[in-house]
Formats: structure tokens, sequence, C-alpha cells
């Protein structure tokens, strides 16, 4: 690093091409300095040459790239550069918009400083603005289209004195009406359109918290299923970019707070501002009788000079999604978000959101019968008090917004045999090209330059591709009649006093990216198998069960494998031990299993950790286990038993009064839980993230009769 003050750092999004054309992401480091923005692979230290590096002075833009999806995932891409060297640029995003905010300030405040500088020294300086793109229309997006800017870049240097916009976005599309705007300013862009003119609203009810308006004027035009334009207005104790993130959103976290939702998906990225999206609607009005809903619309979106945020629906129909069986095709009029800042109240943000819907639900009858239409408007509008309670009933507010990627829906509406055939064509094309490009990412995965080059959705095939090999591993079947252990193993669902695999995608782990937004992902296939479960007692605690002989470990050591145990020990008048037996052929060198495997109690205790959760029991057993992560070496007393070819690790539960205290609810009624458990080793950086199970377990209805005394050999003498 230069000597250069630091403006502001930390890690970002490093965006941007391949030499073959197609996007990538990664995680990098950036250092903003008084005259420098460079980004590095890791926290540089002493004097380290960053991968890239943009010199800043009052000729250098920050340039919104809005939104783009990866993978199903959102991110938010600035663009750096000299407008005077328009291709020696840094792209950098973000997983969410704050972050994204706060480095597109740091950034435009460094150049400001430059040419207050170059003012100050008596030299004429041109300063610029981001179009909003309102005055000119929206014929093409400065997201997609390079030349767009760089003709208005040679304009404003006939203009001396204008102001960089802080909007983010530019304006919306033609066919979609921006109701957030003042009636005036919509009068002039809709003369023609006397239904959208939102002067007169009646106060219809409130409900749940919320104030539900209704628009009086008629709109004889359309047709009579279509309903006056309605809008929820209620506050949310949340900032605007966190509601804003939520509202992005078209995965499960949806329906936590939408009772309307059911799924949706991504069908074409216009633009980083612009999508078309489908949405299947969950309407409970009589469903027996009444066919589901669907949509097709485009969406838009932008941040205004005040920090608020604007979406709009509006329907349109696309060639990839047309109708689907089973379902008939709403229209949307008109739609969307406003969501405001307001005053902070005891230290909390609190912002308002108004929902606007006016929409056409079809079918037969649909406009005849005044309830349905009601009743399923305000279902929908209902989803800002959903928002409400969401942000007041949970802290969990990191999760990047999510769009699953839609494959192309043409096959499924209403299929001609040529429509197949030329659907088949394409899909097999699509997947040569994706099964060519995968065979050329090798060449420049760490490729970090920018090219002026059409985007594509190559993260997307990079991350099938590492998602591919990271489940495809070379599969090492192990003998599993080997091995042995008196509690049975019964993979049927009913049984009773016994242990089966429990699922690991039921299991929240680390991501790679854990270090920068907190984000977890599945569990996935386990790195060890589990081959036997001993359920002991005895009148005193039993430490190293694994010298037992012809235990499952003895029996993996003698066949070269290597056998990770772990010994649950419960206290009580009879003491009780439950023993996991995990084995692989070998563990891979240098992974962060055999660090945890070959390192000392310390690191071992900071790292072993346990995934309780009681997916059948009492509501107080579920509420005192909980399905939080525990850290067993910092909880309670971990015993660390390093043999030839394996590791036991003894865990006295008793060591602890809280764990002591919820182990005596649960054996009062073990005989009527199942418990699952997943063991893994903490990942704390991003050399060791993802994290990976080490194995998982389910016990069902535990029978404390069953238990055995095993016949122990003594220890050897140190």
């Amino acid at each position: 690093m230069s000597n250069s003050k630091v403006v502001y750092e930390g890690w970002m999004v490093r965006y941007g091409r391949r030499k073959i054309g197609r996007s990538f992401i990664h995680m990098r480091y950036f250092v903003l300095e008084s005259r420098l923005l460079a980004y590095y692979k890791r926290k540089p230290q002493d004097n380290v040459v960053p991968i890239k590096t943009l010199v800043i002075d009052g000729n250098c833009r920050v340039e919104d790239r809005g939104l783009k999806t990866q993978h199903g995932h959102m991110v938010y891409v600035l663009s750096i550069y000299n407008k005077k060297e328009k291709y020696h640029r840094i792209t950098m995003a973000a997983f969410n918009i704050q972050e994204a905010l706060i480095w597109k300030e740091k950034i435009e405040s460094v150049i400001d400083q430059h040419q207050e500088s170059l003012v100050a020294n008596g030299n004429k300086y041109v300063s610029f603005e981001y179009k909003s793109g309102m005055d000119s229309g929206r014929n093409a997006s400065s997201s997609d289209q390079e030349s767009q800017y760089s003709a208005a870049e040679d304009e404003e240097d006939s203009r001396p004195s204008l102001m960089r916009r802080t909007t983010i976005g530019n304006g919306p599309p033609e066919s979609i009406l921006d109701w957030t705007q003042e009636s005036s300013t919509l009068a002039s862009q809709n003369t023609n359109n006397q239904a959208f003119s939102r002067k007169h609203w009646r106060l219809l009810q409130c409900q749940n918290g919320l104030r539900i308006f209704e628009e009086l004027l008629e709109v004889d035009f359309l047709p009579k299923s279509c309903s006056r334009a309605m809008k929820a207005v209620g506050v949310v104790e949340a900032s605007c970019e966190e509601i804003f993130e939520l509202v992005m959103s078209m995965d499960g976290t949806r329906s936590e707070w939408d009772c309307s939702f059911q799924d949706g998906s991504l069908v074409e990225e216009v633009d980083g501002h612009t999508a078309i999206l489908y949405h299947r609607l969950q309407l409970d009005w009589f469903p027996t009788f009444v066919w589901p809903r669907d949509l097709c619309y485009v969406r838009y979106w932008r941040r205004n000079d005040d920090g608020s945020y604007v979406v709009l629906f509006c329907s349109r129909e696309h060639e990839n999604c047309g109708p689907q069986p089973g379902y008939v095709r709403a229209h949307i009029e008109s739609g969307g978000f406003n969501i405001s800042p307001l005053k902070p109240r005891n230290g909390r943000p609190r912002t308002q959101v108004q929902h606007l819907m006016q929409i056409d639900l079809k079918g037969w009858g649909v406009g005849y019968v005044s309830s349905f239409q009601q009743h399923c408007l305000l279902q929908m509008l209902n989803s800002v008090a959903g928002l409400r309670e969401y942000f007041a009933q949970t802290d969990e507010r990191i999760a990047p917004p999510r769009i699953p990627v839609m494959v192309n829906m043409a096959s499924r509406s209403v299929p001609t045999k040529k429509s197949q055939k030329i659907n088949l064509t394409s899909v097999h094309n699509r997947s040569q090209s994706l099964d060519n490009a995968a065979k050329m990412m090798d060449e420049y995965s760490d490729e970090d330059e920018d090219f002026q080059i059409p985007d594509e959705e190559a993260y997307a095939i990079e991350q099938e591709t590492k998602r591919t090999a990271f489940e495809e591993e070379p599969v090492v079947e192990i003998d599993l009649s080997l091995f042995s252990g008196n509690l049975r193993r019964d993979d049927n669902e009913n049984s009773r006093d016994c242990w089966r695999i429990s699922d690991g995608n039921n299991f929240k782990l680390r991501s790679k990216r854990f270090c920068y937004d907190k984000s977890k992902m599945p569990g996935g296939k386990p790195l060890m198998d589990l081959v036997a479960v001993d359920w002991f007692k005895d009148t005193k605690r039993m430490d190293h069960v694994a010298r037992r002989p012809g235990c499952a470990a003895q029996v993996a050591s003698q066949k070269g494998h290597f056998c990770l145990v772990f010994n649950l020990q419960v206290p009580g008048s009879t003491n009780y031990s439950m023993v996991f037996y995990f084995v692989t052929k070998e563990l891979a060198e240098g992974s962060l299993l055999q660090r945890f495997v070959d390192g000392d109690d310390e690191f071992r205790n900071s790292r072993m950790k346990l995934i309780p959760s009681v997916p059948k029991g009492s509501w107080i057993v579920r509420q005192s286990v909980g399905s939080t992560p525990c850290l067993l070496g910092k909880a309670v007393d971990c015993n660390y038993i390093r043999g030839a070819n394996y590791l036991e690790v003894d865990v006295d539960i008793g060591s602890s009064t809280v764990a002591n205290g919820v182990l005596g609810l649960v054996v009062g009624v073990i005989t009527s839980l199942v418990v699952d458990m997943a063991f893994l080793v903490q990942a704390n950086t991003t050399d060791e993230l993802p994290e990976r199970l080490i194995g998982a377990v389910r016990v069902s209805h535990l029978e404390l009769k069953s238990a055995i005394v095993p016949k122990l050999e003594p220890d050897p003498e140190p």
C-alpha cells in the first residue's frame, strides 16, 4: 500500500468480464486513498502490490450499473472510470445496497475534493451530472450501452455548472406509470390517460395497522373485472434499504411477509433497473372453485435524492413466459411500492411504505363477484403489515435478496409439437454452450481485467461448475457391513429406538461469502460416513470408548480408514453415553478437518461445532434445545483422545449448568423425541469457507432401557 491517507476500505464484490465475454464475480479487498482506488486478493500488508489500480482525479465518474442477477443472487454494481480514458475502469459490486451507497459516496467525495482543488488553483473544471433519463425518455440503459453515456459526455463539456444527481436509476419504461410522482407531473406525462390521475383518494378502512385508500375516479375504458386502484400505507421500523432489499426478493423469504406470494422467478434482466418477472399468487378466496392466478410483469426500481425507493409494476407479455396450465393470467394495470424515510423515533429507523395495486384478476364471473376482487386485493396490500411484523420479530436482516432464475417457460405454454422441437433444440444448444464455456473457464480463472463486451451469465456457469465439482467429488465407497453398534439403524420414518442419517440440507452452514454478508447455505453432503452408533450406560462416566475391542473405530483403524468419534456423556445416577462413529478413507491434506484432528486442544475447542434440532417433541423441549449452532469446547468440557487412526471427542454435558438443566428436560421425555444433530468444524476465514458437515444424525424415540454396559479395556499408562 502507498503512504497516502486511506479514505475507506473493505471487502467488496469484484464484478467484471472475462476475455471469453462472460461476466464473473470474486471477493476482493478494496482500498480507497486520496488519489487512488485499488483492490487486492487479501487485506494488504506491508508493500503488497495491488491487482489493479485507478488514479482518482476530478475527471473520474461513478456510474450506477444498477442491479445484476448472478445465479439467483442480486448484486448492486458501480463502475468507476476516468471520462478521458473510458475503457480503463474498475467495476465493483455489493450484496446489499447500503454498502454500495457508502462506497459511491466515499468515492464521489474524493472526486469532489479534486474538483475543488482545481477550482481553487484557478483551473477551469467542468462538473457533471448523472442523467436520470426522465427528460429524454428511456430507449436504452446506461447499464448496458457504453455509447449512450459517451455521447452525453461531449455535450457536458459545454455546460459548466451542472450538479451531480444522487438518484440511482433512470426513468421508468414508457409503459409503466410512475404513480409516486405528483399529480401535476403525471398529468404532463399521461395526457391521454385520465385513469391515472391520483388526485382523489378516500380512506376505505383501517386494517392491521394500515390505512387502506381507494381511488375515487371511475375507469370506464378498463374491463369490468379490473379493480379501482387501491393502496395501503403503513410505517415499518426498519431502514429504507432493508425494506427495499426484502421487497426485491422472490425466494422463500418473501412468503414470510407476503401472504399472497406462492413463488416467483426472473424471466429476463433487461438492465440494472428493469426486469421481467413471473409471479404466482396464493389467494385464499374459495380455492376449491377458483383457479389460481399468476402474473408476468415488468418491474422497475430507482433510488431518489431523498433516500426513498420506488418500485413499479406493470404487466407485460413475454415469449418465455406464456400461459401456464392450471393458472389464469392476471393483469396488473399499475402497482408497486413507494418506500420513504421518516424521522427516527427512540433511536430506531422508521419508514413509510405505500403499496399500490390496480389489477384485473381475469377469469369468468370475476367482474360480477365484487367480494372476490376486493378480498384478493386486500390480501395483496396486507403485505405492508407483513413487512412491519417481519422486522419487528426478527433480527436477521442481512441475507442478500435472491431471485431464482427462470427456465424457459415457452415449452410449458400449451406447446405444439413444433414449439416443443424448437425448445428442445434451444435447450440442447444452450447446454452445449454452457459446457464449452465451463471448459474454457480455468484459463481465465484469476482474470481481473474489464472488457467492454456484452454481459452474460458467466457467474452462474462458474458457480454451477464449482458446485458440481463440490458435490461430485470422487465417491469412495466404504463397506458399511463391516461396522456395527448396539443402537440399530432404521431408515423408516416412524421407527422407534433407532438412528438414521439426517439430511444435511436441513442445516444451515456458513457460505463462501459469510465473511462479507453473513449468508448461509444448506449443509449438503457430509465429509464422513456415519457407520455406527452405540448407546451405553454405566455407574461411572465412560471415557475413551474408542479403545473398546471390536468397536467401529477399531475396525476402521484395521482397514486403514480414519474414524472421528463423538462421545456425548450424559451424567446422572446412571451415566449414559451416546457414541457416534464417523469414518472416511483418509483426511484431505491441509483441509480444515485435518487441521482440527491434528491441532491442539485450544484450536479444537474454538472450532468444534454442534447444530441441534428437535423436529418432533413438546414445545418446551424444542424451545429449550433450539437450533442455534454451539461451539462445544466453549460451552462444555471436551476431552480429546488422539489414537493411531482415530480422534475421540468426549463431551461432558454435565460440566455446564445450563446444558444440565436442558438435559433434565430432555431425558424425562426422551422416548417422545426425534432429535437431529450435525457436527462440523467452524470456518472463520475466507480460505476455510464454505463450511462442510462432518456428518449428521437423527435419533428417534430413544429408550433408556436399550442402553448396554460396555466392556472397556483399561487405558494404558501414559
